[in-house]
């Protein structure tokens, strides 16, 4: 069973974000056929500060973050069917859809496909990741038009 939780711990919960997000994550799972729950946090600015700088050692806020449970050659699915949680920052999210040009909705979007790729083995630390990643993020973010 194929399942996305979104929740805030935000004031000021906008559902519209909490759609996106879902939509984006379901999207990538589809594409990549993949089976299990992800769940996925909206949050701030300052929390996502922490968990950056504790799980990552940078002392910064970031767009998102994943985790995921399984980590290893290939992701096949964890015995309880937990994929993974993400963590995407509305505040930076807003910043960036601002300077993109595009709606808030479609930039955390697009981060929790981005999340949900990485969960599902993704990375792009190396140039040839980066670009079958980008590839993958385009032609999933192009489903959804």
């Amino acid at each position: 069973m194929t399942k996305v939780e979104v929740f805030f711990n935000r004031a000021d919960e906008t559902e519209l974000y909490k759609e996106a997000a879902a939509r984006g994550s379901l999207a990538a799972m589809r594409y990549e056929e993949a089976d299990g729950e992800i769940s996925i946090e909206l949050t701030n600015d300052g929390v996502i500060h922490e968990y950056n700088r504790d799980f990552r050692h940078v002392d910064r806020p970031t767009d998102v973050l994943s985790f995921p449970a399984f980590e290893g050659d290939s992701i096949i699915c964890t015995p309880d069917g937990h994929l993974g949680d993400i963590m995407i920052s509305v505040d930076t999210a807003e910043r960036q859809a601002a300077e993109l040009g595009h709606s808030a909705a479609r930039e955390i979007m697009f981060l929790a496909v981005h999340g949900t790729l990485h969960v599902l083995g993704y990375d792009h630390m190396r140039p040839e990741d980066e670009e079958i990643m980008t590839y993958k993020q385009r032609e999933i973010m192009r489903s959804m038009e």
